[in-house]
């Protein structure tokens, strides 16, 4: 069945910040063709997580609405390194390095995106750009200004604070403009810190006598602290390929101001009837949707009984292995302030004292209450601090 275009905007706009120009979305919905729909990905990790799939998510609903999506893996802009929001220079990454971690970005993202290729085109920039000349460079350069350039709050704030821009970096929201330009598209996809990007892609695009793409930012998913964008270096994040049963404690442990966030942009419920349920029962609603998305129906209920089953104070099946060498023992032995350091579940001595004083620290589900205790780990051990962060230490 054939949507409307206020049906289809409707599916579209769901969770977006912003549709620029949407009067020239609902034109080209109107056309009746097939839209090509673009993200681009500098793949400087090869690890996604569900702030990577909000705006996959949305690159999903335009394939399920009969449009074709062009996942571009910017292994050449890559070794530039998008400066966005960086307050320095980034090191430059290898084509290589950008190209091994674009294959995993790929698989990842096929867990989202239909792989159709009638729907799904996997295109690497360096396809383009490099085979530009230095005359193609300089007339690319030609059609922007150093003015247009500074209007961008991160490079104008470190000009202003003399920090050093390098021309490289310059560079880069021309080279994702031209990526628009190569594969002619008709929309942009990007979270909103990619706005300017976005829009420079609709100037050169003109430039280069096209029609502008629309631009469609996403927003940055808050993590599971609460107040930071998610992300893997700052451990909030919820991996997309992380197992099921801690996929699912994970998102019961998002924030409750959170919850209205996470349901708009990850499942198509009533959100106000959902969060109306209790914060409880929506975080489960939540975590069961997910789980059945990224790892099959069938492995929610062994998921969710996980879930329970820790909470009541078991141990999970699944948890980081620490390996413990000969060198760090000392007479065969290891102390439990040491260890509680190694397993990394603390950053010191003093702050492992204060945990098994406030009886926070367990040794296979045993509140651990003397400091002093010496282990031997003739057989692995599982250390737990609070109720959901265990390490299985173990000796080489």
């Amino acid at each position: 069945m054939t949507l409307s275009v206020a049906e289809q905007l409707e599916i579209i706009g769901r969770g977006a910040v912003q549709i620029t120009p949407l009067e020239s979305l609902k034109e080209k919905l109107a056309s009746g063709r097939q839209l090509i729909v673009k993200l681009g990905c500098d793949p400087s990790r090869p690890d996604l997580h569900l702030g990577h799939a909000v705006v996959l998510k949305k690159m999903r609903q335009f394939q399920d609405l009969g449009h074709k999506v062009v996942l571009i893996i910017g292994d050449f802009t890559g070794m530039i390194g998008d400066p966005t929001g960086k307050s320095k220079t980034r090191p430059a990454l290898s084509l290589e390095a950008t190209r091994e971690n674009g294959k995993s970005y790929v698989q990842q993202a096929t867990l989202i995106l239909d792989p159709n290729p009638a729907r799904l085109e996997i295109r690497y920039n360096s396809e383009w750009l490099e085979k530009m000349t230095f005359e193609d460079v300089i007339r690319l350069s030609a059609k922007y200004t150093v003015a247009q350039m500074l209007t961008r709050e991160d490079f104008s704030n470190r000009y202003d604070s003399g920090t050093p821009i390098s021309l490289h970096e310059l560079m880069y929201p021309l080279a994702q403009a031209y990526d628009s330009v190569a594969i002619k598209a008709d929309v942009e996809l990007g979270g909103t810190d990619q706005t300017f990007n976005l829009m420079v892609g609709r100037d050169i695009q003109k430039e280069y006598g096209l029609e502008p793409q629309v631009v469609l930012t996403t927003p940055l998913l808050v993590g599971l602290d609460g107040s930071e964008k998610m992300s893997k270096s700052l451990d909030n994040y919820i991996g997309i390929s992380e197992a099921a049963d801690v996929m699912f404690s994970k998102i019961m442990k998002v924030q409750d101001q959170q919850l209205e966030q996470y349901l708009t942009l990850f499942t198509d419920l009533d959100v106000p009837a959902t969060l109306a349920l209790g914060a409880v029962t929506a975080h489960r609603v939540l975590a069961r949707g997910l789980v059945a998305d990224y790892h099959g129906e069938d492995n929610v209920a062994a998921a969710e009984a996980r879930y329970d089953s820790v909470a009541k104070g078991g141990v999970p099946d699944r948890m980081p292995e620490i390996i413990v060498s000969s060198e760090q023992l000392t007479d065969g032995t290891i102390g439990i302030l040491e260890l509680a350091v190694l397993s990394g579940l603390v950053a010191s001595k003093s702050e492992a004292r204060r945990l098994i004083a406030n009886r926070g620290l367990k040794l296979d589900s045993e509140t651990v209450t003397d400091e002093k205790l010496l282990l031997t780990l003739e057989q692995s051990v599982v250390v737990q601090k609070g109720k959901n962060d265990f390490r299985r230490l173990l000796k080489a």
